[in-house]
Formats: structure tokens, C-alpha cells, sequence
């Protein structure tokens, strides 16, 4: 029996921070998808998964990539990629938030950035906006690797979601643009939807509950 539908925000409730790395990427001349792939190497202990579990600040971070990327032959600049973290919400989802709400638990699980009092917050994929509050509002509760210093994909912070909503795994259904991040979720026993299209993704969603959102 479904309880619970769990969220990621970038690239699910908004749109894809990949689109706006290529579209840097192609302005300065860089490989496409170099962003991501020094993204993806040692991602465990790489300078974006120090930052998300909120080890290393924004300045440090800066720095570190920009190290990391030197050893693909670039030179890209920390801050530079925080600032095509911003997406754009998609109302679709927005939608079945609202005709979700109180009818099942609901969780936004995000991989974040966690600023330094005089630093700007970068959430992931996201900037802190009058809008996304709002959308952040439709949630029972949000579950962000900079607080509480673990991140998807390890295994513990879909068991730690679990128990901050409540729920078991078999109980929740969870959304996500990365197929890494939803293997764990899937292996403890959620049903998982790979996010590629919002339309796609919550036709999947309208089949595994009993209730319309379209």
C-alpha cells in the first residue's frame, strides 16, 4: 500500500541544471557534459559531494573544482558552475503536489548546498525565490544532504527519509532525473520513476496511485 510519494527537486519539480551546463559549456569552448562527467569521477568524495554533505564551504569548493577540472586540461571555476544550479519549476508537477497533498506523505529528498551566513544559498538546482518557497510548502517535510550530512546515493539517506516521513520503503513511491540515485531506493523497496519528461513521469505516478492528479 502506497504512503508516501518522495521527490527530488532539480530536474524533477524544476527543469534540468544539465541544459544550462551545456549551454556554458558550448560558450566557453569546454567539451559538452565535462560538468558532469568531473561530477561523476570519485563522486563520493569529489568536491561536489564534500559540499552537498556540507564538509567544505562555497569558497573552498570554488577552488576544488576548479583543481579537479584542471586535471581533465580546463579550468573551470567552482562558483562559476553553483551559478547554473538554478531550474525553472514546472507547473505539471506542481499540479500533483497540490492534489497529493494530504491524501499521502510527502517528501522532497535533495542532494543541496548549504551557504555560510555570508555566503548566497545555493540549493540544488534551485535559488532560494518566493516561488520555490511556495512549492516547498506542499511538502510534509524536506530531507537535504547538507543537513544532515549524508547523500543520495548512499543507502542511508532513503532509510533516514523513511524515518523522518514515517514510512517504510515499500510504502513510497520516489522520483528522480538520476538513475544512480534511484538504485538504492529501488534495491530497499520503493518504486521508483526515473524523471526524463514531466509528462512521462507523472503518467507513471497517476498508475501507481489510486487517486486522479492529472
Amino acid at each position: 500500500m502506497i504512503k508516501a510519494v518522495f521527490w527530488d527537486f532539480g530536474g524533477v519539480i524544476t527543469s534540468s541544471p544539465f541544459d544550462s551546463f551545456n549551454t556554458f559549456e558550448e560558450s566557453q569552448n569546454l567539451p559538452k557534459d565535462i560538468i558532469r562527467t568531473i561530477n561523476s569521477t570519485n563522486p563520493d568524495n569529489n568536491a561536489w559531494a564534500k559540499l552537498e554533505r556540507s564538509e567544505i564551504d562555497q569558497e573552498e569548493f570554488d577552488s576544488l573544482f576548479e583543481f579537479e577540472s584542471q586535471e581533465f586540461g580546463f579550468s573551470i571555476r567552482g562558483k562559476e558552475v553553483l551559478t547554473l544550479l538554478k531550474g525553472q519549476i514546472r507547473p505539471e508537477m506542481v499540479k500533483a503536489l497540490r492534489k497529493i497533498k494530504n491524501k499521502l506523505v510527502q517528501g522532497c529528498l535533495t542532494n543541496n548546498i548549504q551557504s555560510n551566513d555570508n555566503q548566497e544559498i545555493q540549493k540544488e538546482n534551485t535559488s532560494i525565490s518566493r516561488a520555490h518557497q511556495e512549492v516547498m510548502g506542499l511538502f510534509d517535510f524536506v530531507f537535504e544532504s547538507s543537513k544532515e550530512n549524508v547523500r543520495k546515493p548512499d543507502p542511508r539517506f532513503y532509510k533516514l527519509a523513511c524515518d523522518r516521513g514515517k514510512v517504510k520503503p515499500s510504502e513510497v513511491i520516489f522520483l528522480d532525473d538520476l538513475g544512480i540515485n534511484l538504485k538504492p531506493a529501488r534495491v530497499l523497496g520503493m518504486q521508483t520513476i526515473k524523471v526524463v519528461k514531466a509528462d512521462l513521469a507523472l503518467r507513471e505516478l497517476q498508475n501507481l496511485i489510486d487517486f486522479p492528479i492529472l
